[in-house]
C-alpha cells in the first residue's frame, strides 16, 4: 500500500486535474462543442483513474487490517456511496502505466503553458520595440526636415556671399603659387647643399685614400731605388677588381692615381711572380724579360681595341635614349667607368696569346704554352682598359730593340752596362700621359745591342704547339 500511495503522491494527479480544469475554463468560449466535450471526457477519465487508484489503496488498507478491521467504516461510508449507483470506469492499463501517463500529461501541459507565456512575452517585447522604432523614425524624420531647412538657409546665405568670396579665392591662389615657388627654391637650395655635403664626403674619402696611396708609393719608390730584389707581396692587393665599390663616384684624378698605382703593382708583384714561373722552363733571364715586356705591350694593344669596340656599342645604345645636361660622350664614358666588369677580358687575353705566338722576337719551349702567364696578361688588360677611360688616356711609350737609351723614359737595370748608349732588352715599358712620361720603364743597356737585335729579328717564327704540361694544369 505504501508504494501505491507514494506513486500517487509523486504523480500529483489532483494538481494535473486542477490545471486542466483551469485551462478548460479559460478556453471554454473559444473551443467548439466537440472540443469542450473531449475536454470533459478527458477530465472524467482522469477522475476515474484517480478513483481507481484510491480503491486499490482502500483494498490494500482493508487487507492490512485483517478480517474485521475497518468494517464499520466501510458500512457507514463506502456502502451508502456505492448504493447511489456510482460506477467506476474500467481501465485497460495497469496502475503504474496510468500514473506515468498522468505525469507525462501534466508535464506536457506545463510546457505548453510555459511556451504560451514565453510567446506572449516575446510578442509584447516585439510590440514595444516596434513602438520604439516608430518613435525613433519619427524623430529622424523631424531631424531630416530640420536639416533640410538649415541646408536651404545655408544655400541662400552662400549664394549672397559667393561674389565676395571669389576675390578672396583668387588672392589665396596667388599666395599659394608664391608659397610653392618659395618651397621649390628652398628644395633646390637643399639639394645643392646635399650635393655639397656629398662632394665634401667624397673628397675627404679621396684625400684619405690618396694619402695612403702616397705613403705606399713613397715606400715603393724607396724600394725601387735600392739594388736589392724587391719583396714579393700578396696578389690580393694588385688586381683592378680590388678597387673600392664606389670607384664610379671617384674623380678622374683619383682614378688616375689608383690606376698608376696598380700599374706599379703589376711591375713589382705580378711581373716577378710570372718571371719566377717562366724561369722553370727558360734559363735565359733576358728571354723571360722580353716575353713579359711583349705581353704587356700586346695587352695594351688588345685592351685599346676592345675599349674602342665597347665604346662604339655603348654610344649606339645610349644615343637613342640620352637626355641630360651632360654630353653623349661624357655619358658613354661614365657608363663604361661604372660597368668595367662588362669588359670581356678573356677575349683580349686570347688575342694577346695569339699575337705572342706569332711574334718573331720571342721563343718558347714547344712543350709549354703562353697560357702559363694568362693571369699576368689578364691583369695587364684590365689595367689598360681602365686607363682608356681617363682624360687624357694613359698609354705605353713606343719602344724598339736597339733604340737610343733615354733617361726620361727608362732607368737602367742592375745588370746593365751603364756606359752603353743603346737598349739591348726592355724589361718594362714607360707609361705616358699624352707626351709626358709619368712612370719610367726599365731597360737593359749593352754594347753591340743594335747588331744583336738585328740578328734576333731575322729568326723564324715559332710554331705554336698548343700542348700544355701536366704540371701547368696542377698549378
Amino acid at each position: 500500500m505504501a508504494d501505491t500511495l507514494r506513486r500517487l503522491v509523486n504523480s500529483s494527479p489532483y494538481g494535473v486535474l486542477q490545471d486542466k480544469l483551469e485551462a478548460w475554463y479559460k478556453d471554454y468560449h473559444v473551443f467548439s462543442c466537440d472540443q469542450n466535450l473531449n475536454r470533459c471526457c478527458e477530465l472524467v477519465e482522469l477522475t476515474s483513474k484517480i478513483q481507481g487508484q484510491l480503491f486499490t489503496i482502500l483494498n490494500l488498507t482493508a487487507q492490512e487490517g485483517g478480517h474485521y478491521s475497518g468494517v464499520d467504516t466501510l458500512k457507514s461510508r463506502l456502502l451508502p456511496w456505492l448504493g447511489s449507483c456510482f460506477t467506476i470506469a474500467a481501465t485497460s492499463v495497469s496502475t503504474d502505466t496510468s500514473l506515468s501517463l498522468i505525469q507525462e500529461s501534466m508535464e506536457k501541459g506545463r510546457k505548453i503553458r510555459e511556451l504560451s507565456s514565453a510567446h506572449e512575452s516575446d510578442m509584447q517585447k516585439i510590440e514595444d520595440q516596434l513602438c520604439s522604432t516608430r518613435m525613433e523614425l519619427d524623430t529622424v524624420k523631424q531631424e531630416l526636415a530640420d536639416t533640410q531647412i538649415e541646408l536651404d538657409s545655408t544655400k541662400n546665405k552662400s549664394a549672397t556671399t559667393l561674389l565676395a568670396t571669389e576675390d578672396e579665392i583668387l588672392h589665396l591662389k596667388a599666395e599659394l603659387r608664391i608659397a610653392q615657388d618659395q618651397v621649390d627654391l628652398y628644395k633646390r637650395k637643399l639639394d645643392v647643399l646635399d650635393d655639397y655635403e656629398k662632394q665634401v664626403r667624397i673628397l675627404r674619402d679621396e684625400i684619405s685614400f690618396l694619402t695612403a696611396e702616397k705613403t705606399v708609393l713613397q715606400e715603393r719608390l724607396v724600394r725601387s731605388r735600392s739594388p736589392s730584389p724587391l719583396p714579393r707581396r700578396s696578389r690580393s692587393v694588385s688586381p683592378v677588381r680590388g678597387e673600392s665599390p664606389t670607384r664610379a663616384q671617384l674623380t678622374s684624378s683619383s682614378r688616375h692615381a689608383r690606376l698608376v698605382s696598380h700599374f706599379s703593382d703589376l711591375y713589382t708583384t705580378e711581373r716577378l711572380e710570372s718571371q719566377s714561373l717562366l724561369r722553370r722552363y727558360i734559363d735565359d733571364l733576358e728571354t723571360v724579360q722580353r716575353i713579359l715586356f711583349i705581353a704587356v705591350v700586346e695587352s695594351f694593344q688588345a685592351a685599346k681595341l676592345a675599349y674602342r669596340q665597347f665604346k662604339t656599342r655603348v654610344r649606339k645604345t645610349l644615343s637613342s635614349t640620352h637626355i641630360g645636361p651632360e654630353s653623349l660622350e661624357d655619358a658613354v664614358v661614365d657608363y663604361i667607368v661604372r660597368n668595367l666588369d662588362l669588359y670581356d677580358v678573356q677575349t683580349s687575353v686570347n688575342d694577346v696569346i695569339n699575337a705572342m705566338n706569332v711574334n718573331p722576337r720571342i721563343s718558347f719551349p714547344p712543350e709549354v704554352d703562353f697560357v702559363l702567364i694568362s693571369s699576368f696578361i689578364r691583369e695587364a688588360c684590365r689595367i689598360a682598359f681602365a686607363m682608356q677611360t681617363l682624360d687624357p688616356p694613359l698609354d705605353l711609350a713606343f719602344s724598339s730593340d736597339g733604340e737610343l737609351y733615354s733617361d726620361v723614359k727608362y732607368r737602367r737595370s742592375f745588370d746593365s752596362e751603364f756606359t752603353a748608349p743603346l737598349v739591348a732588352c726592355h724589361v718594362w715599358p714607360a707609361l705616358l700621359e699624352g707626351d709626358t712620361v709619368i712612370l719610367k720603364g726599365e731597360a737593359v743597356t749593352r754594347r753591340g745591342a743594335l747588331w744583336r737585335s738585328r740578328s734576333r729579328s731575322s729568326s723564324p717564327v715559332r710554331s705554336h704547339s698548343g700542348v700544355l704540361l701536366n704540371i701547368f694544369y696542377n698549378l
